[in-house]
C-alpha cells in the first residue's frame, strides 16, 4: 500500500473503521468529543482522506465510506516502523516488545499460539 495517512487522517479513519459509513457531520461530532476539533478541521482531513482515495463520499448528507480497511493500513505503518527503526528486522522490533514491559501468562501464551501458528 503506497497510502501515507497522517496521525490526524487516522483518527478520521478510525470513526469510519470503528461504525462503518458515516456523515461527515457525525465523524465530527465523534471527533470533537473524542479530541476536541472543530468542524471545520475535521472536514479539511476528510476532504484530504477523500484526495488521497481513502474515503468515499456520496449524498445525500455527505455520507463517508472508507475504501481501505484497517488491516492494510496497520500492516503498512507496520512495515514502515520495522524498516526505519529497526533495520528491516521483525524480530528486532519483537525483541523490542517483548522487552519493554512485564508480560501475563495469558498473553505469553497468546503470543506463542501466534508464532506456532507462523509455523
Amino acid at each position: 500500500m503506497d497510502l501515507k495517512l497522517f496521525d490526524s487522517e487516522l483518527k478520521v479513519m478510525d470513526v469510519l473503521w470503528r461504525e462503518g459509513d458515516a456523515t461527515a457531520k457525525h465523524i465530527s461530532d465523534v471527533l470533537k468529543e473524542e479530541v476536541g476539533w472543530n468542524m471545520n478541521t475535521t472536514y479539511t482531513l476528510i476532504k484530504r482522506c477523500m484526495k488521497k482515495g481513502a474515503i468515499r463520499r456520496s449524498e445525500p448528507n455527505f455520507m463517508c465510506h472508507a475504501l481501505i480497511p484497517k488491516e492494510d493500513v496497520q500492516e503498512a505503518e507496520t512495515t514502515e516502523l520495522i524498516n526505519k527503526i529497526y533495520d528491516g528486522s521483525a524480530d528486532k522490533l519483537f525483541a523490542a516488545l517483548l522487552g519493554r514491559k512485564k508480560l501475563s501468562a495469558g498473553q505469553i501464551e497468546k503470543l506463542r499460539q501466534i508464532i506456532g501458528d507462523l509455523e
